[in-house]
């Protein structure tokens, strides 16, 4: 049995889209951020980065968005959600989701989570000035240059859609209107309509 820790509103929303997309038997673990549910003692013994998702399997307990991605795609291959044997194109989705989780991800988390990398008020202000400008950047290189279409990867729905997905739901807290793009804006509509997706937000299917 899996167990996803997941805080809604965060990026372990992909992992949990990606559940229900394979339909493998899971169990998910609420984490309320909000109330410093990461750093808990009992939470930090199962993350030490305090940060969520984490997926508890029979090996051991797997962190981090694309790797918690890529696991899901080999254990259930029949759902074909990786080209996993064809090594430049699954380079490809892993490049995609490395973005995401090593740039664009960091640039939102300036706004909510400034004081990891500052103190000062001035600081903190100064870093949220320069979200919305450096998240635009971020969308418009997606936008012309990355995201192949109808998918993230092209003609296949793979692991990289919920990702996007996720942190394109981030746009508009950001000060950023998501229809700036409008390939991205209709993957995002298109998205919200996948069963998988509303099982996740927890809506009627």
């Amino acid at each position: 049995m899996l167990t996803l820790f997941h805080a809604p509103g965060t990026c372990s929303l992909a992992s949990l889209i990606i559940l229900h997309e394979v339909g493998v038997e899971h169990d998910v673990h609420l984490v309320n951020t909000m109330a410093g549910g990461t750093r808990t003692p009992e939470y930090l013994a199962i993350n030490p980065k305090g940060r969520v998702p984490a997926l508890k399997t029979e090996r051991g307990i797997l962190t981090e968005t694309p790797a918690i991605l890529l696991y899901l795609a080999q254990i259930a291959p029949q759902a074909g959600l990786a080209p996993l044997a064809d090594p430049f194109a699954l380079a490809e989705l892993q490049a995609f989701n490395s973005y995401l989780a090593s740039t664009v991800h960091v640039a939102h988390a300036h706004r909510p989570r400034g004081s990891r990398w500052a103190d000062e008020e001035s600081s903190l202000e100064d870093m949220k000035r320069r979200v919305p400008g450096n998240m635009t950047e971020c969308f418009n290189l997606i936008e012309t240059g990355m995201f192949k279409g109808p998918w993230v990867m092209g003609e296949t729905y793979t692991i990289a859609d919920p990702y996007l997905y996720t942190v394109g739901s981030w746009l508009a807290g950001d000060g950023v209107d998501i229809a700036a793009f409008p390939r991205v804006h209709d993957h995002f509509k298109r998205m919200g309509q996948r069963e998988a997706v509303k099982k996740a937000l927890g809506t009627p299917a």
